[in-house]
């Protein structure tokens, strides 16, 4: 009887160590799943970011210094609104009036001083809205000029103290300016090399020999510096299909017989979101031109340090280039 009781204990146990391992054995089996589970998560969250486009991850334009975008923030989100001159319907700006419309205050967006004046003569079947020459008339209104083609102005400037902006096989790089410049002064820096040191007959003082060669010398390095300083810089706005016409305008063929400086932007690439399929990513829109090119001349021409001084002229078009690449990403484009 005794013996009997001890094998009913013995199976107990038995059906309950039993019990227990399996139960063990599903916890484990269940972990392992869980586990294998959250690697695969981990796996398709790694392949989905790393099928994200670059361009969804990456701004060129961040590293820019500029004003509070607060003000088009706001203005996004309350939609379109009147231009304060013609009534348009318009988003941030008027691009006819060259005005920002009533929801973007004029106190509330930057100005930008240049260092020379801009001329952009305008295709007239560039698109109004889609063209970014405007942003460089509303963000350094007194020193930008916008022409609708056939209108193209009288210059009066000298052959030295203007340059197109357009790329070509006699176009030059922004820091072999000065070099093509010194050539069109070499011969005008003094009419008469005595002129630069001679005081006027009645007052003229004896100079030693040394003291001449100075003082002529200062002056044809002070000369040769001023020849280098560009007084304005003409830029075509249109697509580059559209380019031809404008650059075969006799008024400017002319300006190129007489030794016209055409200067090709050649190292930067655009982040237009309108690029012209087919050409370049080195040909730029409207305003980045501008914006480089101001850039590389503080840099090589005028030879001092830059400090985002011009980076304002890329407010609205750094703002819009956001807009759009967020805008494609969400849409997995």
């Amino acid at each position: 009887m005794l013996l009997i009781r001890s094998s009913e204990y013995t199976v107990k146990i038995l059906c309950q160590l039993q019990k227990l391992t399996m139960s063990l054995n599903s916890s484990t089996l269940l972990n392992e799943e869980n586990s294998q589970g959250l690697k695969r998560s981990t796996e398709r969250l790694e392949s989905l970011e790393l099928q994200t486009p670059s361009s969804c991850r990456d701004n060129p334009l961040e590293q820019l210094q500029l004003a509070s975008q607060e003000v088009l923030e706001k203005a996004k989100k309350s939609g379109r609104s009147k231009c304060p001159r013609c009534s348009s319907s318009r988003m941030f700006y008027c691009y006819t009036c060259f005005v920002p419309v009533e929801t973007v205050p004029a106190k509330e967006i930057p100005t930008v001083k240049l260092p020379l004046k801009i001329d952009i003569i305008k295709h007239p079947n560039e698109t109004d809205g889609k063209s970014t020459a405007v942003h460089a008339k509303l963000l350094a209104p007194d020193d930008v000029t916008i022409y609708k083609y056939p209108c193209i102005p009288e210059y009066e400037e000298q052959r030295h103290e203007i340059a197109l902006i357009f790329p070509g096989p006699s176009s030059v790089s922004v820091k072999d300016i000065a070099f093509h410049l010194q050539k069109y002064t070499k011969k005008g820096v003094c009419d008469n090399a005595d002129d630069c040191s001679r005081e006027p007959f009645p007052k003229q003082a004896k100079i030693e020999p040394k003291e001449e060669e100075k003082n002529l010398n200062e002056c044809i390095s002070r000369n040769r510096s001023e020849g280098t300083r560009l007084k304005k810089i003409i830029f075509i706005d249109s697509t580059w299909n559209q380019t031809n016409k404008i650059i075969t305008d006799e008024r400017l063929q002319a300006f190129f017989l007489t030794g016209l400086l055409q200067i090709e932007l050649k190292t930067r690439k655009t982040c237009f979101w309108r690029h012209q399929k087919g050409k370049p990513d080195t040909y730029l829109s409207t305003i980045e031109a501008i914006y480089y090119f101001l850039v590389d001349y503080h840099q090589e021409i005028l030879k001092e340090n830059y400090k985002g001084q011009y980076d304002n002229l890329l407010f609205f078009f750094s703002f819009m280039y956001t807009l759009i690449k967020n805008a494609r990403c969400s849409a997995g484009k």
